[in-house]
């Protein structure tokens, strides 16, 4: 694989992964909102909005290494009436930006809190909709490996899974700041920390769940549907086997089994170093097995003709 792949394998995973965390936190901090109030909602998701935006902003320098001259980046915006390509850009920019705008006021404080909200659902829904526009980049006739509904499947499980693991690490992290700089408010910050683990667990184990469907689904599919798609499966079953396992074990042992520990402990008050050591293990992991499916992805598709 040359560079422009692996930029490519950077920004989806980094651009879904900020997308999945905005989602994620924007329905934490609106279930913290009301179970403890605006104030340690704040308190609890500030920090992790502008994480975010590094991480999206790290997806888009990311995609200029794919152009190879970022000079041609405003070149790659001038089709979006007919460009899944040039759509994917815009809506990532936008998403970009607003989650910047966004961060800003609340770090700020800047408007009521009815407009912020309104701002993070709108902000949201664009980077579900990039999410799709890059699928759709991938979805075409020449590309059998490609043109699958695993294709927007996966990228959105990958979104939701990491972005949610994400979001776990930033908890725990902030949960440790709060501890030490603001001790009166850790009682309610570590309720809602355990909290909000608990319920991250059960997506990842959930999203881990489908994964394992759809890939099967997906290979017996290819293996029918023409003799690039089966080109493609037997890719996967021989020189690159092993690395479809480890993906697979990854997503399993990240999401699966650490996702059940990291719910059991999340039950019980004083285990939060116990949470932390599973969160940021389960999201090291996730994130190897991401990369590594991901690498999959570019490298055994087989075209069709030229």
């Amino acid at each position: 694989m040359n560079v422009r792949e692996w930029a490519l394998i950077a920004f989806t995973i980094l651009s879904q992964m900020a997308v999945g965390s905005f989602l994620i936190l924007g329905i934490v901090h609106f279930y913290a909102v009301r179970k403890a109030g605006v104030e340690e909602a704040d308190r609890l998701s500030d920090r992790a909005w502008l994480a975010i935006v590094v991480v999206m902003g790290l997806a888009l320098v990311a995609s200029l290494f794919h152009l190879g001259n970022p000079i041609n980046a405003p070149r790659a915006v001038s089709n979006v009436a007919t460009s899944w390509l040039s759509r994917e850009i815009l809506t990532g920019v936008v998403f970009a930006l607003l989650a910047l705008v966004f961060a800003v006021m609340q770090w700020f404080k800047v408007g009521s809190f009815l407009l912020r909200n309104v701002i993070t659902w709108v902000t949201a829904i664009v980077g579900l909709v990039m999410i799709y526009f890059e699928s759709r980049i991938y979805m075409i006739q020449a590309e059998p490996a490609w043109n699958t509904f695993a294709t927007p499947v996966s990228f959105y499980v990958t979104a939701l899974l990491l972005g949610s693991l994400a979001m776990g690490v930033a908890f725990v992290a902030n949960y440790a700041y709060v501890q030490s700089k603001v001790p009166e408010c850790a009682d309610t910050q570590c309720e809602l920390m355990r909290g909000s683990l608990r319920w991250i667990a059960v997506l990842a184990i959930v999203l881990v769940g489908i994964d394992l469907i759809v890939i099967p689904v997906y290979l017996a599919y290819l293996s029918t549907s023409s003799g690039a798609g089966l080109a493609t499966v037997k890719l996967l079953s021989g020189p690159f086997s092993a690395a479809l396992i480890a993906r697979l074990a990854l997503g399993f042992l990240g999401a699966g089994i650490f996702g059940a520990f990291l719910y059991r402990n999340a039950l019980s008050v004083g285990r939060e170093k116990i949470l932390g050591y599973l969160v940021y293990g389960a999201f090291i992991i996730v994130l190897a097995g991401e990369v590594l499916g991901r690498y999959l992805f570019y490298a055994t598709h087989v075209r069709i003709g030229i």
